[in-house]
């Protein structure tokens, strides 16, 4: 069960790299006098509405007594492991209120989990309490599942019963599937156009989701949905202005999960999460913000926004953010198929270089200090590529890895904020694959609302040097309104990299089927998303083969 006895948050503080600048934040509260990094900490904990000691003690409502459907936010799986599967839902029969309409009482919640949509055969069954300092989220760990296996779930409170959802499990570690089927997508600003996309996603057939970054966006959404331009409905004028606190973020997690074609991609498939930077503010860097603002005050922020991240996807306990801080780099398996090793590149990135301007490659960009990733993260995945079985090892993470010139001279710009902006940090990853004998690497991106495949190099100004692995770019969901097929720098980028397979600038998703001897890459687009309804179509497809990396048309 996702919370056994007290909440994590309430646990003894562990030491954080931020305490001494959450020393400050806690001066600025002005409530009392701290003394130590841990009442510090604990300030920070008072500024983002975190459960105080004793919390657990609140009073529990009979969940008999909620009126209406609690259920309003839809449920969702995650992270699956051969015996395991996380479980998501959050009570809200008021969505668009600040407590989602239960107050501050704790709510107990039952779950199931069946073989069969029906639940004819129930498997496994419980009980999780929905803590109003978790924004009455619920996290099960359904642990004791069979490996390789489809299964239905649901939850209930009071009379209320929560649409079912389906899921899988991974295989066994030892298993050897001859395929696996993911789906990629990434950025969905909500008032950017409908999520017709999503709506496609719930009918794909696919075992797993990976959600690549920029679930929601901070930017103010006004009383019509902004593109969408509803009207039928007028949205509360709390959502018409940028997210800086904890209420603020829940409340945009709530609007955006409203959106019924994302509840059916969430309860249709298990979904893989990673952050990227607007579900807290465009372009930070680690603990460095965008805007000239202190940096205590950001880190507030960001805790707030990494808080309220959790509270609302499938996610684990030990993604459980401590303050501004949270572990979600983490590693999955397909048997020995393949190996996901998710990155995070905001929390741990060196600042941008040249102000974060597209800038040629220069001594401050190529700084070899600077990093993506951060130390301990890159050991990680280093030492995890060292220890890895599996045939495929795939690299879900945010921005584009391989190089990307933006205008045809030998000093044309790049983006700072992408892995050209930290070619160093790219330069160990791209050796360190190949130390590690990965013959088979694909990279999963988002970020850039547009798709691209590129052949990563390992010399990506040597068109003829050795190809050692495959990045897609899965476009967006919805951020950059409806799109064109050839957005108006198509000729130039093409030219300008030899290694870029591929680029439309349509709404989409990619499909990739990972199979013993190649991975096939769909890439999927639909027309607009101004209006719902547009049909989805395969715009481009391409196969990468084992041993034998490179892109070729399918």
């Amino acid at each position: 069960m996702a919370f056994p006895g007290r909440p994590r948050a309430l646990a003894e503080h562990a030491y954080s790299p931020h305490d001494a600048v959450l020393g400050t934040a806690a001066r600025h509260l002005g409530r009392r006098r701290f003394l130590t990094v841990t009442a510090a900490a604990a300030a920070l904990a008072f500024s983002t509405n975190l459960p105080a000691r004793g919390a657990v003690a609140a009073r529990e409502l009979d969940a008999a007594r909620i009126g209406s459907d609690p259920f309003t936010l839809g449920v969702a799986s995650g992270d699956p492991l051969p015996d395991s599967v996380l479980l998501w839902t959050r009570l809200a029969p008021e969505p668009f209120a600040e407590d989602g309409g239960l107050g501050q009482q704790r709510v107990t919640v039952e779950w199931e989990v069946a073989y069969d949509e029906y639940f004819g055969v129930v498997v496994s069954k419980g009980t999780a309490l929905a803590y109003p300092e978790y924004s009455h989220s619920v996290h099960v760990d359904v642990k004791g599942l069979d490996p390789g296996t489809e299964y239905h779930y649901r939850f209930r409170a009071g009379s209320h019963i929560s649409p079912v959802g389906r899921t899988r499990t991974a295989p066994a570690e030892t298993d050897a599937p001859a395929s696996l089927r993911l789906a990629a997508v990434a950025c969905q600003a909500y008032q950017d156009g409908y999520y017709t996309v999503h709506k496609h996603l719930a009918e794909e057939d696919v075992d797993v989701v990976f959600h690549l970054g920029d679930y929601l966006y901070e930017y103010a959404v006004n009383s019509a949905g902004g593109e969408r331009g509803y009207t039928d409905i007028t949205l509360p004028d709390v959502f018409n202005r940028e997210t800086m606190t904890l209420a603020d973020y829940r409340l945009r997690y709530a609007l955006y999960k409203s959106d019924e074609d994302l509840q059916a991609a969430h309860a249709a498939h298990p979904f893989v999460v990673t952050w990227d930077d607007h579900e807290t503010e465009n372009n930070y860097a680690g603990p460095v913000p965008e805007n000239d603002v202190p940096q205590d005050q950001f880190l507030a922020r960001r805790a707030a926004a990494y808080r309220a991240y959790w509270e609302h996807q499938p996610l684990r306990s030990a993604q459980l953010p401590q303050g501004p801080d949270a572990q979600l780099y983490r590693r999955l398996h397909w048997g020995t198929l393949a190996q996901f090793d998710i990155l995070d590149t905001r929390q741990y990135r060196s600042d941008q270089a040249y102000d974060d301007r597209p800038h040629a490659p220069g001594t401050e960009s190529d700084d070899p200090a600077r990093t993506m990733t951060g130390a301990a993260q890159e050991k990680w995945l280093l030492d995890g590529w060292q220890s890895s079985g599996a045939l495929w090892n795939v690299t879900p993470q945010q921005v584009t890895f391989s190089q990307r010139k933006f205008g045809l001279t030998a000093d044309a710009t790049m983006s700072m904020d992408a892995w050209d902006g930290y070619r160093a940090s790219r330069g160990r990853l791209v050796a360190g694959a190949r130390a590690a004998g990965v013959d088979n690497w694909l990279i999963l991106t988002g970020d850039v609302h547009v798709a691209y495949a590129f052949d990563v190099k390992e010399n990506f100004d040597d068109p003829d040097s050795t190809t050692v692995g495959t990045e897609l770019t899965c476009t967006s969901v919805a951020s950059g309104k409806d799109g064109a097929e050839k957005p108006d720098n198509w000729d130039t980028y093409m030219k300008a990299n030899p290694h870029m397979k591929f680029y439309d600038g349509r709404r989409g998703l990619a499909c990739v089927e990972i199979g013993r001897q190649s991975a096939r890459l769909d890439f999927k687009t639909v027309s607009a998303i101004s209006q719902p309804g547009a049909a989805l179509t395969t715009a481009a497809s391409f196969v990468t083969e084992v041993g034998a990396q490179g892109l070729k048309p399918a």
